[in-house]
């Protein structure tokens, strides 16, 4: 289906989504004049199972401790339980790929240098510096055994995975990074996505292409507690998270219910999302329907691909936007609950024609109010869909400018993930987007608004690596902006781990609060905008 005409799409929207004052800006596919040459691939010549149909993330990360963010991409691989005969042909021609960044919007493949091309059938990737020596580590999710790479910091990596105890078998898609209980270093939380039966069962309707994620047991994710010395303990059962029938997409770890402690959200495919709320005694307890959290706007199970975390309303609360094979979901907390307000924000008539993927809340114009670009494309064909880019009006709706944002959004792709990052640090979000079997898109944001922003880069006491999990408040005239320090958000991916906020008009916010994950809290008043800050606690 094609996008509908401009003046449909108005109409479509309730009266009362305002016309944007300020030119808005556009995004510039600039991946291949980067040097991003990158091909995705699910390891077949066409489309044949639920793996290959999956797709894959993306990774942003400062590898090399250089100052510029850097891109990680998984890929799929010919793999004899997965894919067909046919595709053969790929057996030994595909592997990860990773970029850095050379600054000017170049990058240099430095995939084999850095050691880290990877030895499976790839999904998602997450990086964090689960040591604390400085260098920030890669973890790889597979269709198979997970790859954590120890970063040695000059520039080379370690294949870490069977000694640090994260190698786990299952079909892991998602990994996102927490200090559950507090004790100062990071744990993993992994999503598992299902018991693939290597195509055994043919039992489907043929236009679907192949069986669904019903056709297959589910299984359980699991939690990892960081032991110290590089090593990890599964404590899935002992912090109740043992979900045997689970069917993860993936993960988001945040503090939901604003008490200091990081919660997770698992988005599961063809059934009930999951909420699991920390207890701070080392358990989670899973509150999901009783919260509203579990199911769609009207009661439905739903195909849930990656939450994205973010104050969406501006009430100071997190909410959750999950893409969908329809609608998709928008939860936002009224009291001490959650509904579902993609209808009523104007979401579900912008989402509802297309199958959503990766979805990201950035505020693409710096106007203060956070706006949705969503990854989109057909699940079970290669069938190509437009991409969604909604504005946040500010009045708790949302605008198709897909439009006019630029060449990018004129033309059809069969997406999976995205994410976001400053790459140039102008203070402008830019956009990493990933095809199910293409190569990727890197949009960089030519701004234009003359908005204000500020940039937060928060930091544990000694520095050494980005406080996972800390919470930041920003007051700048009548706007008061919160935000989680997750980089790990939205489908497979990892964005950049820095805290962005528009200001608006605003030169200066009038204060900036940041509460770190073991409590202590630190103030600033009179902060100039424009600029990243690095933020450490003050000395005790």
């Amino acid at each position: 289906m094609t996008r509908a005409p401009a003046a449909l799409a108005s109409a479509l929207l309730a009266v009362g989504a305002a016309a944007p004052t300020t030119t808005l800006p556009t995004f510039s596919d600039v991946a291949e004049t980067a040097g991003i040459t990158f091909q995705q691939s699910f390891g077949d010549l066409e489309l044949s199972n639920i793996v290959e149909g999956t797709g894959t993330g993306v990774c942003v990360f400062d590898y090399d401790n250089d100052g510029r963010l850097d891109i990680y991409f998984p890929n799929g691989r010919w793999t004899k339980a997965v894919n067909d005969n046919r595709g053969r042909e790929r057996a030994g021609q595909l592997r990860n790929a990773l970029y850095r960044n050379e600054g000017g919007w170049t990058f240099s493949d430095v995939t084999e240098k850095a050691g880290v091309a990877g030895k499976g059938f790839s999904f998602g990737c997450s990086a964090a510096d689960y040591d604390d020596d400085g260098d920030v580590d890669l973890y790889v999710l597979a269709y198979g055994p997970n790859e954590l790479y120890r970063n040695n910091g000059d520039g080379t990596f370690t294949d870490v995975s069977e000694a640090s105890g994260l190698a786990d078998p299952r079909w892991s898609v998602n990994a996102a990074w927490l200090d559950y209980d507090r004790d100062g270093d990071l744990d993993v939380f992994v999503a598992n996505y299902l018991e693939y039966d290597e195509g055994r069962f043919r039992s489907f309707y043929a236009a679907a292409g192949y069986p669904g994620p019903l056709s297959y047991n589910g299984t359980t994710s699991a939690l990892y507690r960081n032991d110290g010395g590089g090593r990890f303990s599964d404590v899935t059962k002992a912090a109740g998270l043992w979900r045997p029938g689970g069917r993860a997409m993936s993960a988001v770890a945040a503090d939901l219910n604003d008490d200091g402690l990081a919660d997770l959200y698992v988005a599961n495919d063809a059934m009930e999302n999951d909420y699991f709320e920390n207890q701070g005694d080392g358990t989670f307890r899973e509150k999901g329907l009783l919260l509203g959290l579990a199911l769609g706007q009207n009661g439905q199970g739903v195909s849930s691909m990656g939450p994205a975390v973010g104050d969406v309303n501006g009430d100071q609360r997190l909410d959750i936007l999950i893409p969908d094979m329809d609608y998709g979901s928008l939860l936002t907390r009224t009291g001490d609950f959650y509904e579902d307000r993609a209808y009523a924000s104007g979401l579900a008539e912008i989402c509802g024609q297309y199958i959503g993927w990766g979805a990201v809340l950035l505020d693409y114009d710096n106007d203060t109010h956070p706006d949705v670009f969503i990854a989109n494309g057909n699940a079970h064909h290669l069938y190509a869909e437009d991409p969604v880019l909604a504005r946040n009006d500010g009045t708790g709706r949302f605008v198709d400018v897909a439009r006019t944002a630029g060449p990018y959004f004129q033309k059809k792709w069969v997406g999976r993930g995205a994410t976001w990052a400053d790459f140039d640090d102008d203070g402008d979000i830019d956009l990493v987007v990933v095809e199910l079997d293409g190569r990727p898109h890197l949009l960089r944001n030519e701004g234009g608004t003359g908005h204000h922003w500020l940039q937060l880069d928060v930091r544990t006491a000694d520095g050494r690596r980005t406080a996972i999990g800390a919470r930041v408040t920003v007051t700048a005239g009548e706007r008061v902006q919160r935000r989680d320090v997750i980089a790990v958000n939205g489908y497979l991916s990892q964005g950049d781990p820095r805290v962005h906020f528009g200001l608006g008009d605003a030169a200066r916010a009038e204060g900036v609060e940041i509460r770190w994950p073991d409590g202590r809290t630190r103030r600033l008043h009179d902060v100039a905008a424009d600029q990243i800050l690095i933020i450490l606690p003050e000395a005790d």
